[in-house]
């Protein structure tokens, strides 16, 4: 069984993040990047998967040439080989133009299953996997938090709800969408680390891919954002005295933030 699991390089979601002055994008290059914390669970689960069925896993990514930080981290856990999409002209796209980049890849290689995410922490969409499942004209199972598959070609979900779960199914090819729910993702090794070094990494520019630099970028995303501040400075809080109508006084207060 052949897996490729979509990886990103984000902001660390336990830090600040900012937008650019000058194209109003993420700030990549302010803090600390680092893999998807979702993608670490698509990751484990391809892993899993090649254990239980053999065959091999493929790390794929978009982004600029430091993302060859978050595709070493990614194989250092135990993928075989990564493909990189790097290309100047990608810088802004939104997801529409990313979804049609990772298809184009995608054509290049060869899969039973493509597992990715539910969203990415700093886009937070969760729209990439339906997005892809139109272009490549396959079956998606989106939001799992368990995945079995039987053989080569059905593969079944439970798909997180509100209430409970969904079981879906689809013959490979796929593209699965998974949860945090779904496994632990396993630490590197310090081998893994060190084999990871020596993993074949394949890159690919637009024109390699037969994507046209007018399609994507900044000046093709079909959303823009025209202006942003900074997070206000916390302001003092209300002191409510108690002499014995305390008890009124919070709920007035409580009453005039519209929280009761």
């Amino acid at each position: 069984m052949n897996i490729v699991v979509l990886v990103k390089q984000v902001p660390d979601s336990g830090l600040e993040r900012n937008l650019r002055q000058d194209d109003k994008t993420v700030d990549r290059d302010a803090g600390n990047l680092v893999i998807g914390e979702l993608d670490e669970y698509a990751i484990e689960e391809a892993l899993k998967l090649k254990e239980a069925h053999g065959g091999e896993v493929t790390v794929l990514t978009v982004g600029p040439e430091k993302a060859t930080e978050t595709i070493r981290k990614a194989l250092s856990m135990g993928p075989d080989k990564a493909v990189h999409v790097s290309d100047p002209a990608i810088h802004g796209s939104d997801t529409v133009a990313t979804s049609a980049i990772i298809a184009a890849a995608l054509g290049k290689l060869e899969y039973d299953l493509v597992i990715a995410g539910a969203e990415s922490t700093d886009g937070q969409t969760g729209a990439l996997p339906a997005m892809l499942s139109e272009r490549l004209g396959i079956a998606q199972l989106t939001g799992a938090r368990k995945l079995t598959v039987d053989g080569d070609k059905l593969t079944t979900i439970e798909r997180q709800t509100d209430d409970g779960y969904e079981v879906i199914e689809a013959t490979t090819p796929a593209i699965v969408s998974v949860w945090d729910t779904i496994n632990e993702p396993r630490y590197p090794s310090f081998k893994g680390i060190m084999q990871a070094k020596k993993k074949p990494v394949e890159t690919y520019s637009l024109s390699d891919l037969g994507v046209s630099a007018d399609q994507v970028g900044l000046d093709s995303a079909w959303s823009e954002v025209l202006e942003f501040s900074g997070r206000p400075p916390k302001g003092a809080g209300v002191k409510v005295p108690d002499e014995g109508d305390g008890g009124s006084k919070l709920v007035e207060f409580l009453a005039t933030q519209k929280i009761v």
